[in-house]
C-alpha cells in the first residue's frame, strides 16, 4: 500500500485505503497531518464500515481498494 501522493509542500494527500490479505482485512489511513496508521480486522463489513468512517471524517469522495 504505497500509493500516497506527495503535495508539493512536502504533506501527503490525504486517503483511505482497504485491502484483503491472508483472510484479513486491513485500512489504512492517510490524513493531512503526515499521520498514516493501518488496522487489521478479521470481518470485511467491519473493516469497510470503518473505512467509510474515515473517508467521512476526511471528507474524501471515496475509498480505494487495492
Amino acid at each position: 500500500m504505497d500509493s500516497v501522493a506527495v503535495l508539493l509542500n512536502g504533506g501527503v494527500h490525504p486517503c483511505v485505503e482497504v485491502v484483503e490479505a491472508c483472510g484479513e482485512w486491513h485500512v489504512r489511513v492517510v490524513d493531512g497531518d503526515d499521520r498514516e496508521r493501518t488496522l487489521t480486522f478479521e470481518l470485511e463489513p467491519i473493516a469497510l464500515a470503518y473505512a467509510e468512517g474515515q473517508r467521512m471524517r476526511l471528507g474524501l469522495d471515496k475509498v480505494m481498494r487495492l
